[in-house]
């Protein structure tokens, strides 16, 4: 635990862990594996957005990393900052011990890897098609399927959160 941690809570929270942004991160990390093999194989200018199966705009190669790399980045980024807001906010009304709260970072954290995914399915999809001639399925019905498992994902976490935050409240009323 970091010394920020213990003087932010005086001492009373969670120690961050690496699960909690354990998705955003191995997302990044596959997309830039992705981009640093596909980038050699590019031609000059890249097709990035097609109608009827055919493309209609083109960037650089350089420009088409860049558009597809640092919203990886900044999402990842966004995962940590939510996680570690959340530690703060839960070590500062003391509810660093509410089994709850875990839920609740490992949810936090993790969930923009959804948009992440679907970004991540953008590139693969301008990669194959550039180097390969193939198409996947199309974009929105990528993303629909990742909303959608997105939601029974939150949908699930929220329930077991629930069910962690009403255990913990009624094990002390059974005391009294």
């Amino acid at each position: 635990m970091s010394a920020f941690d213990h003087q932010a809570a005086g001492g009373n929270t969670l120690p961050f862990r690496r699960a909690y942004i354990i998705f955003p991160a191995a997302v990044l990390l596959t997309c830039v594996v992705l981009a640093a093999v596909f980038y050699p194989q590019l031609a000059e200018p890249v097709a990035y957005h097609f109608t009827g199966g055919e493309p209609d705009r083109w960037l650089s190669r350089g420009a088409i990393i860049s558009w597809l790399l640092v919203p990886q980045f900044v999402f990842t980024l966004l995962g940590w900052l939510l996680a570690r807001g959340l530690l703060l906010f839960s070590a500062r009304f003391r509810q660093a011990e509410n089994p709850a709260v875990r839920t609740l970072l490992l949810l936090v954290g993790n969930m923009v890897a959804l948009p992440q995914l679907i970004l991540g399915f953008a590139m693969l999809s301008v990669f194959s098609y550039n180097v390969y001639q193939v198409q996947f399925i199309p974009l929105w019905l990528f993303a629909a399927l990742v909303m959608l498992v997105g939601v029974i994902v939150l949908g699930v976490f929220f329930l077991k959160a629930f069910r962690q935050s009403r255990a913990a409240v009624a094990v002390p009323r059974s005391k009294k």
